[in-house]
């Protein structure tokens, strides 16, 4: 019975050190893993491209007390960004120049309502999420709207508001990805 404990053990260690060394490797080599429901999981590569409209774009969340409650409630992953923030993964929907205004009916850019974007009253333990209001506004240049629209259920700008273009750390493209 030892032994068989002893096997288990040396194979969970071999397995969690495995992935742990494929995760150095991914981040040297500019791939992101997604494991989270806001887009399709897989593989998204780093690509030298500008942030702009429809790009994937990786940002650290500025410290704040909405994603302290997105951590405690795992929304997102904890991480090496200021605050012990996990990186996120979102799409950029408008940008400097574009008016954009958020409140429960959804978010809407330049007059038109975004897919998806309807904001939830609760999430699916029914915890009240936060709801964001934002008039219509006409975005600078270091501001961003940044969501999915795949998952109406996504932790995105319907509850923390636009993003500075500061946060952004990468334009990511999928790679290999499943789903959806």
């Amino acid at each position: 019975m030892r032994k068989t404990r002893n096997i288990l053990a040396g194979i969970v260690l071999s397995v969690s050190a495995g992935i742990f060394l494929l995760s150095i490797v991914f981040r040297l080599t500019g791939i992101y893993y997604n494991n989270t429901p806001s887009f399709p999981v897989g593989f998204y590569k780093i690509i030298d491209a500008p942030v702009g409209k429809g790009a994937y774009v990786s940002f650290c969340p500025p410290q704040d007390e909405v994603f302290d409650m997105a951590v405690a409630r795992n929304y997102i992953n904890t991480g090496n960004c200021p605050g012990g923030y996990g990186m996120l993964l979102k799409r950029v929907f408008a940008q400097a120049g574009d008016t954009v205004s958020i409140n429960e009916a959804g978010i809407t850019v330049n007059d038109g309502l975004l897919p998806n974007s309807a904001q939830l009253k609760t999430d699916i333990d029914g915890s009240e999420l936060p709801q964001y209001q934002m008039d219509a506004k006409m975005l600078d240049d270091s501001e961003y709207l940044l969501m999915s629209d795949v998952n109406p259920n996504s932790f995105d700008a319907r509850y923390f508001g636009l993003i500075a273009g500061l946060q952004i750390q990468h334009v990511v493209e999928p790679f290999f990805t499943w789903g959806y």
